[in-house]
């Protein structure tokens, strides 16, 4: 059998839209065979296009046969009668069809997709992406992380925010303690930029307010449910501030609107995995690290929050605010990257914060360094040679205004948000310590 062009007898109507149109008029649907189920009497074709699913009613014995050697997944464009029936997707479905493949029969796919569960194991997923995303439940994950990328531009476009794209390909591994992964780059060392931390900042001279989403990499040899070696970073860094806190104000609005954006364009992606959305408050409730500490029963000489510290403070939060956020402020400078901040006062914490989201951390930022003689002493402080991140340096020389910023993992939200028990699980094509493909 032949594929053929699509044919233009009929507009082509989504899914989602063709409970729209008036019954007895003619429509045409594109997209995969979801399911075929034959019966005595008629043969059901359902359709899945990018909106969802639409029936089909074929009783002609042709059409039926011809329906009968087109596998699950094949593409095919069907035109047919609009009729109103209550019991189908969207309360109406396609009769009198003419069907047309517009590929070749498909192969079997490696799981049965029209079943509301996805049955197979994770390396089966994984494995199989390319078709196994196809699945309702699977494409809802990241449609809900798409949502929230339109959310949080939205939000930060608002405020005034320039986006931004900084290099990826770095000349300098000193930016942070994670390993980084090196590249020939014509001859020369480069590396997989860990974070676009000293761009950003670089650019709040230049824009005031800037934020990006794109992907970091850090070759980090964690094996564990919550960590990638790649991962899609929400980046934002703003001029002009007083301490951290006004960073924690600005990222509330970033968290708000990409909760907003999952209600506006992923709301029945977020209804078919039951994630149940946050109330975001006008302000984080915000607790100090080293009462944090004394919170959850740690040792106070703790230099940073166990994943189980993190989850009793969650749960705190529950219980003392009804929230599900939580910000802990001021860790220990010993902990922190050589740009932070420290506190007014007493230099042994930092004005820098975690975001905790249902007992995850899931944000890190705060206040930054400004002045050049700040970085002079951090440089030999922490024992880095100046002359490596001479381009960086060179902004503070010129003039840059109190600033900060902070990053979200992505992947690290829906993961929390659809209660996943593995990142990659909502992470479309993951890399991590043994996967480099597909």
């Amino acid at each position: 059998m032949q594929p053929t062009q699509p044919t233009t007898l009929a507009p082509r109507v989504l899914a989602r839209d063709l409970g729209t149109v008036e019954a007895g008029s003619p429509a045409t649907l594109a997209g995969w065979v979801h399911r075929r189920r034959v019966l005595a009497s008629v043969t059901f074709l359902v359709l899945r296009d990018r909106s969802g699913l639409a029936q089909v009613v074929v009783k002609d014995d042709a059409t039926v046969a011809q329906i009968a050697g087109l596998p699950e997944e094949t593409v095919v464009e069907v035109t047919g009668t609009v009729s109103a029936n209550p019991a189908a997707p969207g309360g109406a479905e396609l009769v009198e069809p003419t069907v047309r493949p517009l590929t070749e029969p498909a192969a079997a796919p490696p799981v049965e997709l029209w079943r509301p569960t996805f049955g197979a194991g994770l390396p089966t997923h994984l494995d199989h992406a390319a078709v196994t995303l196809r699945h309702p439940r699977h494409r809802a994950a990241w449609q809900i992380a798409g949502a929230s990328l339109r959310g949080f531009r939205s939000a930060l476009g608002s405020l005034e925010f320039t986006e931004i794209a900084t290099p990826k390909l770095v000349g300098t591994a000193t930016e942070s303690g994670a390993n980084v992964f090196t590249v020939d780059y014509f001859g020369r060392t480069a590396y997989l930029a860990q974070s676009p931390q000293l761009y950003k900042q670089m650019l709040v001279g230049v824009f005031e307010r800037v934020f990006e989403v794109g992907p970091v990499f850090r070759a980090e040899p964690h094996d564990t449910v919550r960590h990638l070696a790649q991962y899609t970073s929400l980046d934002a860094e703003l001029g002009f501030i007083r301490d951290h806190r006004d960073v924690l104000a600005v990222l509330r609005a970033a968290v708000a609107g990409m909760v907003e954006g999952i209600t506006t364009y992923a709301g029945d992606a977020a209804a078919l995995l039951g994630v149940e959305l946050p109330q975001v408050p006008e302000e984080f409730p915000v607790i100090h690290f080293r009462d944090a500490l004394a919170k959850v029963g740690a040792d106070p000489d703790e230099p940073d929050l166990s994943p189980a510290h993190e989850r009793a403070l969650g749960e705190w939060a529950r219980t003392a605010y009804g929230s599900d956020f939580l910000a802990v402020e001021g860790y220990p400078m010993t902990k922190r990257p050589f740009y932070t901040h420290p506190q007014p006062g007493d230099e042994r914490w930092s004005n820098s914060f975690d975001l905790l989201f249902r007992g995850l951390e899931l944000t890190t930022g705060g206040q930054r360094l400004h002045r050049p003689s700040d970085y002079t002493a951090a440089m030999a402080r922490t024992g880095t040679d100046p002359s490596v991140l001479a381009g960086y340096l060179d902004a503070f020389e010129h003039g840059m205004p109190p600033h900060g910023g902070f990053a979200i993992g992505l992947e690290r939200w829906v993961a929390r948000l659809t209660g996943a028990e593995n990142v990659r699980e909502v992470t479309l094509f993951p890399r991590d310590l043994h996967r480099l493909e597909p």
